[in-house]
């Protein structure tokens, strides 16, 4: 596999979310490590590993995370996730236009948008991103060990997993992205990040030129195969 490359491997039934990392459907599908961290970072590099398969009816993804100064604010769909302990799958589909942002803190709360320009606004926000409805994400599922609600930072080290459903409906419905089959390739990126907790850090699958994880031209190859 190229360093620029994760291979997405189908799974024969459809793999439990809340199974251990390594276990079950799960013991087949390889991981890929976050080892890019910007120099923003503080010193704290949390140790992330990412799983990505596939069914006939979408996208199973599972974060492995051995952290520390762990923290939860957002508490509703739509919030900036990104403020908290958090992880990310930024994804652009083939036969799609632009590319979708799913960002899930460790509470199991998520931001997802479909950017279209990611170039930044003089206020920095994004030249054109729309943020997803419910209705739109529907049939969309999320697990998550750790607590709803984390108002006070976890200081010491702690390990959860976050794991996500993405329905290959919801990228033809939003994007007209067609259902892949085996030598489809998407691209995308993976990240984690702790803006405004004690340790704030930037970690990522595919290195980022500078502190901006909205850079598709970074994303790397998410080949789909059997």
């Amino acid at each position: 596999m190229k360093k620029n490359e994760y291979v997405i491997l189908k799974s024969p039934a459809e793999p439990a979310l809340d199974a251990p990392f390594d276990d079950g459907a799960w013991s087949r599908i390889p991981a890929l490590s976050l080892e890019y961290f910007r120099k923003e970072s503080s010193d704290h590099r949390p140790e992330v590993r990412f799983k990505l398969t596939w069914t006939d009816a979408g996208l199973f993804g599972l974060f492995d995370v051995r952290d520390r100064y762990v923290k939860t604010s957002a508490t509703k769909f739509q919030e900036m996730v990104c403020c908290d302990s958090c992880v990310e799958f930024f994804v652009e589909p083939a036969g799609g236009n632009g590319y979708i942002n799913f960002e899930i803190n460790c509470s199991g709360i998520l931001l997802c948008q479909h950017v279209l320009d990611p170039r930044r606004k003089n206020g920095g926000s994004l030249g054109n991103a729309r943020p997803l409805t419910l209705e739109e994400i529907k049939g969309l599922r999320i697990f998550h060990t750790m607590p709803d609600r984390i108002p006070v930072e976890i200081t010491e080290p702690v390990r959860y997993r976050v794991g996500f459903f993405l329905p290959f409906e919801l990228f033809h419905t939003v994007m007209g992205a067609e259902i892949p089959v085996p030598g489809t390739v998407w691209r995308g990126n993976v990240y984690k990040c702790a803006d405004n907790t004690s340790h704030p850090h930037w970690g990522c699958w595919q290195p980022v030129p500078e502190l901006n994880f909205h850079n598709p031209a970074a994303f790397g190859e998410l080949r789909f195969a059997e």
